[in-house]
Formats: structure tokens, C-alpha cells, sequence
């Protein structure tokens, strides 16, 4: 029986850059940052006690393990509180975010990475 999601994958063109974006700009932590046979991997999350993980491999490399992968973006949702602090302090800290919209979900809105990948934030 699946339990929860363990990790997200996902692939950047620049893992530093996504680091400095997910810890600077969005506050996660970097919970582990590894390298072996010339693969590194860099597990990234909101807490180091958080359960679901984000790994930032690059697509580089893994275009060369596993060619036939899609390396696309997944589409990912975080739940949130205080989100009208949230969409605020991204603002101020520059990242690249849509309107801050009412759906039947609860207040929702967009932002983007530095590789202009979009994810979205509810409040919960």
C-alpha cells in the first residue's frame, strides 16, 4: 500500500541555481547534497523534518543514464497558510508569481522558478 510521497523529482539545467531559488528566495532547506559516479543529487524540502522531499537532479546527465525519460516539468501543488504573507514576501524577494485568486479549492496562486517552471500554492 502506498502510504505518501516520499520524493518529487525534478530535473533543472542548473542544480546550484535551483538551490540558491529554493533556499533564498522560497525558504526550503537542503537536506542532502550527494555525489556518486558522476551523479549528483541534491534533496531539497520546507523543513528538514518534512516527509515529501524535492531531489534536483540535472537533465543533463539523466538525458544521458535514461534518453527515453521525460524530463518535463511535474505539475506540483503546496498547501499553505498565511498565503496572502507568502505572495507578499515572494514579491519583495523577486520571484516571478501570478494573481492571487479565490477557487472553489480556497486562495490560490502561481510563481516560477529561474527556469520558468510554474507550481501553484493553496491555502489549506
Amino acid at each position: 500500500m502506498i502510504r505518501q510521497i516520499g520524493q518529487v523529482m525534478l530535473y533543472v539545467n542548473d542544480q546550484d541555481a535551483a538551490v540558491k531559488f529554493w533556499t533564498e528566495k522560497i525558504g526550503f532547506v537542503v537536506v542532502a547534497d550527494q555525489e556518486e559516479a558522476g551523479m549528483r543529487w541534491i534533496e531539497i524540502a520546507p523543513t528538514k523534518e518534512a516527509q515529501t522531499t524535492f531531489v534536483l537532479h540535472s537533465k543533463e546527465i539523466i538525458a544521458k543514464m535514461q534518453p527515453d525519460l521525460n524530463l518535463g516539468m511535474p505539475s506540483i501543488m503546496f498547501y499553505a497558510d498565511n498565503i496572502e504573507n507568502l505572495y507578499q514576501d515572494f514579491q519583495a524577494k523577486g520571484v516571478k508569481v501570478g494573481d492571487l485568486v479565490m477557487m472553489p479549492l480556497g486562495r490560490v496562486f502561481n510563481f516560477a522558478d529561474q527556469e520558468g517552471n510554474y507550481f501553484a500554492l493553496v491555502e489549506k
